[in-house]
């Protein structure tokens, strides 16, 4: 199993910052680059707990899909999606709000398992976690500057 952990302070309230990270039209904006487009159950507006999303993007030059289910959700401070159906063998993310001083941190946790053994981990090692990561990073940038311009 890997684990990515990242921590990003943005100046807005934890409210904001929650519903900025949940909000579906966002999501999409931050994954441009990757075509990303919710598809299927909730693929607009905010996503709330035991509802899904269908993602289909182009990563490593293919077309995938992705569906994630919120599985926990405490208003303001944590929520979690987990894979219900896509290439991994097992993905959660779960996310964690925390304001000090009127900054925002937000906490990304995830966690995921490939399939296919050896040659899954060789990938993940040379290729994968390191595309999550970017992909993550920029995804927490555009966050950051809708949250902190509202």
């Amino acid at each position: 199993m890997t684990t990515i952990n990242l921590k990003t302070a943005i100046n807005a309230s934890l409210k904001t910052v929650f519903d900025v990270s949940r909000n579906i039209d966002i999501h999409q904006q931050s994954a441009a680059p990757s075509k990303e487009k919710a598809i299927a159950g909730v693929t607009s507006g905010l996503i709330n707990l035991n509802e899904t999303v269908t993602w289909r993007g182009k990563h490593f030059g293919f077309y995938l899909t992705h569906k994630s289910r919120i599985t926990a959700m405490n208003f303001y401070d944590y929520f979690v999606d987990e894979m219900e159906e896509g290439k991994f063998k097992s993905f959660k993310h779960e996310h964690f709000f925390k304001e000090i001083n009127g900054v925002t941190i937000m906490t990304d946790q995830l966690q995921y398992e490939t399939p296919f053994g050896i040659i899954g981990k060789l990938f993940d090692a040379l290729f994968l976690k390191n595309h999550l990561t970017r992909f993550l990073l920029m995804r927490n940038e555009i966050l950051k500057k809708i949250s902190e311009n509202r």
